[in-house]
């Protein structure tokens, strides 16, 4: 859609990575894009001039671009969009950072720590607004429940517990996913489908405090699904982290490589007053989410539903919470009132890239503590410490 309010031009977005033969950013990018009011999709680029092509053809994009580096300096282009594989976001992202582009970059936002500092730094060099696909932030449920926990549902939060599967990094792989297997990618069980789950679970309940880790590599060898053929796989299918959140919390998180047969995903918290349950068909950042609450005497769980201003008016997503592309449109939404200056004033927008490096930042802490076998107090904790004891000083 590109209609918007008569005073405002739509936002015009290029994307880098958008294939004729699919992937993310034609399952969910696109559909969240082109489902909204205020954007115009209007560029792409691809790895040669002919897959540009075809992609431009297949999902009526005008311009086509056969690199990264043409469609950043396209005055065509308001925001460049990057949904290629995470090795390749720092040498996609930094051109269209230096042309003074809005940027939205997939999570991870870089291979590793040392990746996403540059980026952030040269986008805070620039003044650039930038967004990082930590969508689940944006999830109408995961929002009402933050809620719930501030307003006092379960009470004082006690514990919190989280299981979750990965999908990848299993004991088969295939073509697309080849690039997971090699942990120095940053693609890996910890950073995408953990670091996804941990954002949420920090924003409903706070920032964790400090953590023990295991992280394990059980299956090195891995198959592949068609083939036959036998891959090293350095990626780690198995992460269990114990921890304190600021609150006092007790937090347990553990996430398995492949799809269970039992479990997918299920998030308690549980308080003084009540407890708070969300489960999932897939994962917390995409898929269909289920909230269930239980307070005081009541019996069991019940279903809670999403409160209609939970949506943020776009009735164009109601009933389609179980597409790829559901929470990707409330963070576009979220964004468009960011770049345009219509966020509402006690509405928080998206994560940025500064966002992203703490992300980094606490999964490289959690490394840490997993390789040491020691406990580690996060860099955010750390950080309030010595602030704190600095003003006791003086």
């Amino acid at each position: 859609m590109t209609s918007t309010s008569p005073h405002q031009k739509p936002i015009r977005v290029g994307v880098v990575g958008l294939s004729a033969r699919g992937g993310w950013a034609a399952t969910a990018h696109v559909p969240a894009l082109t489902g909204l009011d205020g954007y115009e999709l209007r560029a792409l680029s691809a790895s040669s001039t002919e897959s540009a092509r075809a992609a431009g053809e297949r999902y009526a994009v005008p311009l086509t671009f056969s690199s990264a580096q043409e469609l950043a300096r396209s005055a065509e282009v308001d925001l460049v969009v990057v949904t290629v594989k995470v090795p390749r976001h720092l040498e996609l992202i930094r051109p269209a950072l230096e042309a003074g582009k809005t940027v939205f970059s997939e999570w991870p936002l870089g291979a590793n720590l040392a990746q996403a500092e540059e980026m952030a730094d040269l986008a805070q060099r620039r003044g650039i607004l930038t967004a990082v696909g930590l969508q689940a932030r944006s999830a109408p449920p995961l929002r009402y429940l933050r809620d719930l926990v501030a307003g006092g549902y379960a009470g004082r939060v006690l514990s919190t517990s989280m299981l979750g599967s990965g999908g990848a990094w299993g004991a088969t792989y295939d073509d697309h996913g080849a690039y997971l297997l090699d942990v120095t990618n940053g693609a890996t069980l910890l950073s995408i489908p953990f670091g996804h789950s941990v954002d949420a679970l920090s924003m409903v309940l706070g920032e964790l405090r400090d953590v023990s880790a295991h992280i394990e590599n059980l299956l090195p060898e891995v198959t592949h699904a068609t083939s036959g053929a036998v891959a090293h796989k350095s990626a780690e299918d198995q992460v269990a982290v114990t921890g304190l959140l600021e609150s006092g919390a007790v937090a347990v998180m553990h996430f398995r490589a492949g799809t269970s047969r039992a479990t997918r995903f299920h998030w308690e918290i549980n308080g003084t007053e009540g407890d708070l349950v969300v489960k999932a068909d897939h994962s917390l950042f995409g898929g269909r989410l289920r909230l269930y609450g239980a307070r005081g005497n009541s019996g069991g769980l019940t279903e809670l539903p999403v409160p209609a201003p939970y949506q943020r008016s776009l009735t164009q997503w109601t009933g389609r919470s179980a597409e790829p592309a559901y929470n990707l449109a409330h963070q576009y939404a979220l964004l468009r009132d960011q770049i345009t200056g219509n966020l509402a004033p006690d509405t928080d927008g998206v994560p940025d890239f500064r966002h992203a490096v703490r992300r980094h930042r606490m999964l490289e802490q959690i490394r840490e503590a997993a390789g040491t076998g020691r406990q580690v107090t996060l860099a955010e904790h750390a950080s309030k410490e010595l602030r704190v004891e600095a003003i006791d000083g003086n």
